[in-house]
């Protein structure tokens, strides 16, 4: 195996799952680490929990099912070759199925004689602990409670941001119960019809079992605390069974076709989320399409999934929303030997950053102050206006009539798509911001125009008007300073709140710029015309905009034009 400089930071790692055996090769260079960059990744429909039945009684894991398992961790062996992943940087972590295993010990001594890799067992609290770190890789400074629902097991565990820069979880680990998919799948069958004494009976294990795991997680005060979460916790989900149960949400969403195809990030309210019937009504509709990403098995686990989540319900503390994660396995390995973090969209528009995209950050934010009389005391966090500044000219080599659809589409399936941990609004804000920078709804064609106004729907509502406004101010510095590169000072942009005549608020943006107005070329008036436009009342989106006094030079905008 050659490692080369591009290859020395691969790391490859077998994910020995219950429900599946998932391989991936992540790009682990400290630049980009946070985002976790993935080089590769494979699944091998193998349920190590499934092989361990025969006609309902538990077995050891058959010879057969070894063979497969051997047979695709040897393709992975010569895919870590091809791609150069050090020999030290590859490994295996086994969870749940294989650590029930009654041949457990007898499965990892073959794998070790076929591969040359040990196989690394994750205890119970280990593997909770892996899980946690997992799903907080998913978001930026997560809070709140989250599970990880398995084929075998489930966990459930307490986040919170701490003060070293990390994620504070239970001291003790998480608290794992058997109640995976595939596990609480069987227990039904065996119970029987939703009416009958042996499920009520197995209904009431399963709150009673959650609760003493809420107990023993020992939830901090200050979370609980309704004085500081007056609405309740957020809940943190991952596991292909909680991630089917979003995909189907998804499916079912007032927004159709739903615009972002990634579970990673999406949220849904918890009245949706404990909405049972209407979830498996879905998945049983004789007329209803396949579902994307839910396949025939997950939809079969739907029953079972909607038993827990009815009893989560019952059991968990107030919660007021609910998030979806990809972060499993491959995320909590990672993730949990981080320290001091940057948000994920830090390093997602990092490497398209100009030499002054500093200055532009600056310019927005000041542009993007909202009234004293707006009820948010700051329109965007800090990360997402240092992210507009540095991806404002990551789309300019794209032919002109594409520039806005793929900035559009950026976030979704084009260059900042594959970023773990942005949620859905995160992606929705930037596509919008970047595809007015470019122009605009009217830049784009026809089959973009629709998804753009899907996309912008994910966009709370009082923002969705500022998205537009600074993308346009955007393109105005584009113009002015096309290398991304303030070499010399050629515009100053200010901003203050005024009044009109019927009291109404206006925003007054003043460019003064050191060449006199009539030397402007084309394309500059047209950007500042589009600034000047998003003022007007027919402008404005959904109701939210404000009026708009552009001068240029202190001289009114128009009056000469």
């Amino acid at each position: 195996m050659v490692t080369t400089d591009e290859s020395r930071h691969l790391h490859g790692l077998v994910d020995m799952g219950s429900n599946g055996i998932r391989f991936s090769i992540t790009d682990l260079a400290p630049a980009t680490s946070r985002l976790l960059p993935t080089v590769y990744l494979d699944r091998a429909a193998i349920s190590l929990y499934d092989a361990q039945y025969e006609n309902g009684q538990v077995v050891p894991i058959p010879d057969p099912t070894i063979k497969q398992v051997v047979k695709s961790l040897l393709r992975f062996k010569d895919t870590c070759e091809d791609f150069g992943v050090p020999e030290k940087q590859i490994q295996i972590v086994a969870t749940e199925a294989t650590r029930k295993a009654s041949n457990s010990e007898d499965f990892q001594s073959k794998i070790k004689d076929a591969t040359g890799w040990a196989v690394q067992l994750l205890s119970k609290e280990m593997e909770g602990r892996v899980g946690a770190f997992g799903v907080a890789s998913s978001y930026h400074n997560p809070i709140g409670l989250m599970m990880d629902l398995g084929g075998g097991s489930t966990q459930i565990n307490w986040m919170s941001p701490s003060q070293r820069g990390q994620i504070d979880t239970c001291e003790k680990g998480s608290a794992s119960l058997p109640y995976g998919a595939a596990a609480l799948a069987k227990r039904l069958e065996e119970a029987g019809s939703s009416d009958s004494d042996a499920f009520r009976t197995f209904e009431s294990q399963v709150i009673a079992d959650l609760k003493a795991a809420v107990q023993y997680i020992e939830v901090p005060q200050q979370l609980l605390d309704r004085s500081q979460l007056p609405e309740g916790l957020s809940l943190y989900l991952s596991g292909g069974g909680f991630r089917g149960w979003g995909f189907i949400l998804m499916s079912e969403h007032a927004i159709q076709p739903y615009p972002i195809p990634i579970i990673n990030g999406f949220r849904t309210t918890k009245d949706a989320f404990h909405d049972t019937q209407a979830v498996q009504a879905a998945v049983q509709r004789e007329d209803t399409p396949d579902i994307f990403r839910v396949s025939a098995r997950r939809a079969s686990q739907v029953p079972a999934v909607a038993l827990l989540v009815n009893c989560l319900s019952k059991a968990l503390p107030s919660i007021k929303d609910v998030y979806f994660c990809q972060g499993g396995v491959r995320e909590g390995m990672y993730f949990s030997e981080m320290w001091l973090t940057p948000s994920p969209l830090f390093e997602t528009t990092m490497r398209y950053a100009k030499p002054s995209s500093g200055e532009f950050t600056a310019i927005l934010r000041e542009v993007s102050t909202p009234p004293p009389t707006a009820s948010r005391q700051e329109l965007f966090n800090y990360e997402m206006q240092r992210a507009f500044g540095r991806a404002m000219f990551a789309h300019m080599g794209q032919v002109k009539d594409l520039q806005a659809g793929a900035a559009l589409r950026s976030t979704t399936t084009g260059l900042f798509s594959s970023a773990h941990g942005l949620t859905h609004e995160d992606r929705a804000i930037l596509a919008i911001f970047l595809c007015e920078r470019y122009g605009g709804y009217s830049s784009i064609s026809p089959t973009e125009q629709d998804f753009y106004r899907r996309m912008l729907q994910l966009v709370p509502e009082d923002l969705r008007w500022w998205c537009m406004l600074l993308g346009r101010v955007a393109a105005v510095l584009a113009s002015v300073y096309p290398a991304g590169l303030i070499r010399e000072k050629r515009v100053k942009i200010t901003s203050q709140w005024t009044t009109t005549k019927k009291e109404n608020e206006k925003l007054c943006i003043d460019f003064k710029f050191t060449k006199e107005p009539d030397e402007l070329d084309e394309g500059l008036h047209a950007a500042l015309k589009k600034v000047e436009k998003a003022g007007k009342k027919k402008n404005w989106i959904g109701g939210h905009g404000y009026k708009v006094l552009l001068t240029i030079n202190g001289k009114e905008f128009g009056e000469d034009n």
